[in-house]
């Protein structure tokens, strides 16, 4: 027979008798003591349904683990020694204040229909019980809003990990119960995680896995109709085809999101960061500057920000950042004039921004157009370069490796100026570090 203990009697007064009834109050409390102490990995803490019957049973040869015992105090309130402690002692006296209730003996049992009331009860008490509280899903919005707000100062490589833990609590916790508001909301946190460690991975040069983080955020994100994160996700899948240099991909993946919602305002990003950087690529010029222009049109319909966005925000587009992709795609096309009257439009606003990628990408940029010139200014094209270089510093992501490297090949003809030499050495120099060198081998393929 199983041992009545302090726990088993617990269990018994709050209706907990039933494994998943327990689970789920457990992994419930599990996340709040993580958010309490500060510790993630509480918050991946499960019961398996053998420990739970064991538990029930009183049949313990030791204690359980110290982190299972920090829960199961937080949620009875008593120590796990009296916890597990037969029910005839002293420690138990307030469970035995509260008896579980039997029918008098002169109110007749009532006929065995198959349909046992208080079974009904705790049944929907389990279905509308829920393992993440809206102050759960706060703390998981917010974590996710301090990288997005951080990742231009910090990078890929400081942030990737506290990412990863983040994606890791949600899945657990969707492994969970939850009413349908909750489970929604946790499914739109954990679409808009797996988007951030997919745009993490492009930045670091890993396009294969930049595709699988995006495939799992568009599952996510389709399976409860929010188009908002499943437009973003397919910008940045786009955004990994064009560094995996697949530029007909990239267009055909924006242009079936823009599709989607033409007249949305990630459609902006999608258009000018997705189609024509890519068909730039292509030398398709018309289908270029048509994109660049619907992007324009857009920003003005939906009132853009004027200032440069963060590039890894869920927000729509800044007027700069769509100018700013606007100068790559016309330096992929030779034109110049635009790339450099583009550039100055935006100077202030970049250069006051705190995104150091963007200032050291629209250098490179302007420095490929200085070289494109009738007339090329080798001086103060490698002079830029050498600034972009110092900008990005200890953190390099692919979009500057890739455009640095291809500012020095094409000045390739000019190997032995002096300024393109010294901008060689810098960029050797640059490369040599552990993150930029993981990016000089092969990509695995998207």
């Amino acid at each position: 027979m199983p041992r009545t203990t302090v726990f088993r009697q617990l269990l018994q007064q709050r209706h907990l008798t039933t494994y998943g009834a327990f689970a789920t109050q457990f992994e419930r409390v599990a996340v709040r003591l993580a958010e309490l102490d500060g510790d993630l990995r509480l918050a991946s803490l499960r019961v398996s349904a053998r420990q739970f019957d064991r538990w029930m049973g009183g049949d313990l040869r030791t204690l359980p683990r110290p982190d299972a015992c920090r829960v199961l105090e937080h949620l009875l309130g008593r120590p796990v020694s009296e916890l597990f402690s037969g029910a005839g002692g002293d420690g138990d006296a307030a469970a035995r204040t509260t008896p579980t209730p039997v029918p008098p003996p002169h109110v007749p049992l009532p006929r065995d229909t198959g349909d046992d009331p208080l079974q009904i009860v705790a049944r929907a008490h389990e279905l509308t019980t829920s393992n993440a509280d809206d102050a759960t899903l706060t703390f998981l919005a917010n974590a996710l809003e301090n990288v997005s707000a951080q990742y231009e100062q910090h990078g890929p490589h400081a942030l990737r990990p506290q990412t990863r833990n983040l994606r890791q609590l949600t899945h657990t916790l969707l492994d969970g119960r939850q009413p349908p508001r909750v489970r929604q909301e946790l499914f739109r946190l954990a679409a808009r995680t797996s988007g951030l460690l997919a745009y993490m991975a492009v930045n670091t040069g890993d396009f294969a896995l930049a595709e699988a983080y995006c495939t799992e955020s568009l599952d996510l994100s389709r399976a409860i109709d929010d188009l908002d994160t499943e437009l973003w996700a397919s910008g940045t899948l786009s955004f990994g085809l064009y560094y995996a240099a697949r530029y007909d991909e990239a267009d055909a993946c924006a242009a079936a999101a823009v599709e989607r919602a033409p007249h949305d305002a990630q459609s902006i990003r999608l258009l000018v960061n997705g189609r024509a950087r890519a068909l730039a690529k292509t030398g398709d010029r018309r289908a270029a500057e048509q994109a660049i222009g619907r992007a324009l049109d857009l920003s003005d319909h939906h009132d853009a920000p004027v200032g440069l966005t963060s590039c890894i925000s869920f927000s729509p587009y800044g007027r700069a950042r769509t100018l700013a992709n606007a100068v790559t795609a016309h330096t992929a096309l030779g034109d110049t004039a635009q790339v450099l009257h583009d550039a100055e439009r935006i100077d202030d606003l970049v250069e006051h921004s705190d995104s150091t990628w963007s200032r050291s990408l629209v250098r490179l940029d302007v420095s490929t157009a200085l070289l494109q010139k009738r007339s090329p200014d080798l001086d103060h094209a490698m002079a830029l370069g050498r600034e972009a270089l110092h900008l990005c510093g200890a953190s390099p992501i692919s979009s500057v490796f890739q455009r640095s490297r291809d500012l020095y090949d094409l000045a390739g003809a000019w190997r032995n100026h002096p300024a393109v030499r010294e901008y060689g050495e810098e960029l050797r120099a640059w490369s040599s570090q552990p993150t930029a060198l993981a990016m000089s081998r092969p990509a695995r393929a998207v």
